[in-house]
């Protein structure tokens, strides 16, 4: 376990920099004092190593020291190796770069390593793009890592998803694909951080006025809270069901696999043989989209407004598609 943790505090020093005592304890999960003892075993070793105290002390590497030891262990290597997202790296035009950093990575792995590598890539792929979506057109993503690369301010006209329009000088923060669509972190001047659908960005423009960001900005934190006061604040529509055991494959491929769960702790009727179940659509629009497509499997208990809905809309979809006519003009042409 120390050799591990010697190389980890080597690349850590040499990939970070002046790093204090107390940083490198708390990233290496040990004390303060064993930190200072792998220094010295470290300088013992050869490796040109120093501490300075005082408020602008710290641990380093001399500056003209470097090493080629990766120190990866196994289940590192394949974590490294299961990073690759072909479709995002490509529209970030950033494919053939990672194929060429992980060629050079392979390269310099010791021989068993290696076939890891190799055995990681042949049996895992990461498909991030949606089902039976067709992947969305965003030419103005490259303009906006541009400008997020540079940290440079971006001028955009832009459509809401309620149609509008609006033009905007924003900071690009981050860039976010979820599901197979990118999204852009950015600050608007004066307001807030937003989120931006890239895919209704109309025009940008990068201006030559620079912007800094801010220290404690993270990424990952901000979107993981954005997406769920997102998810919050949409209208939730209630919708109770009853759900026979052919309705449950259904539902499940509409759902997820967390029907299950649901069916399990459900209210059920043993004599007919149905569960009650608790839905949330976005509106009553969507749960009519959804829910015609089960057919008999299910049954709507409430609410009555959304069980009128779709015997309405059954009806027209009957009239619409009736062939009665047809059949019996076909018949005439026959008989002549």
């Amino acid at each position: 376990m120390r050799a591990d943790r010697l190389i980890s505090l080597l690349l850590l020093l040499q990939t970070r920099g002046q790093m204090t005592a107390q940083d490198l304890a708390k990233r290496l999960e040990v004390s303060t004092r064993t930190i200072y003892r792998d220094l010295d075993a470290l300088s013992g070793a050869g490796v040109p190593v120093y501490a300075e105290r005082g408020p602008q002390g710290g641990c380093a590497l001399m500056e003209s020291y470097r090493t080629n030891l990766t120190g990866l262990k196994e289940d590192e290597v394949q974590a490294l190796f299961m990073l690759t997202v072909p479709g995002l790296l490509a529209e970030l035009g950033a494919d053939r770069a990672s194929e060429a950093a992980l060629l050079k990575v392979t390269a310099a792995l010791p021989k068993p390593f290696q076939q890891t590598a190799a055995q990681v890539r042949r049996r895992i792929y990461l498909d991030a793009a949606a089902w039976f979506q067709p992947p969305e057109k965003t030419p103005h993503l490259s303009t906006v890592q541009d400008a997020l690369w540079q940290q440079r301010r971006l001028r955009i006209t832009y459509r809401r998803a309620d149609g509008t329009w609006i033009k905007q000088l924003v900071d690009p923060y981050g860039l976010v694909a979820k599901a197979g669509i990118w999204y852009m972190v950015a600050y608007v001047h004066r307001r807030r951080l937003q989120s931006y659908r890239i895919a209704r960005i109309e025009k940008s423009a990068i201006t030559d006025s620079h912007f800094d960001l801010p220290d404690d900005f993270d990424l990952a934190t901000f979107w993981s809270e954005w997406v769920q006061s997102f998810e919050q604040s949409l209208e939730k529509y209630s919708v109770t069901l009853r759900v026979w055991p052919q309705g449950i494959q259904p539902l499940v491929e509409l759902f997820g696999d967390h029907v299950h769960r649901l069916i399990a702790n459900a209210e059920t009727n043993h004599d007919e043989g149905f569960s009650t179940l608790e839905f949330f659509f976005q509106s009553e629009e969507a749960a009519c989209r959804q829910l015609m497509g089960l057919g008999t499997a299910i049954e709507i208990v409430r609410p009555a407004e959304l069980r009128l809905a779709i015997v309405h809309r059954a009806r027209k979809l009957l009239l619409h598609h009736d062939l009665t006519g047809v059949a019996i003009s076909d018949q005439k042409k026959q008989s002549e």
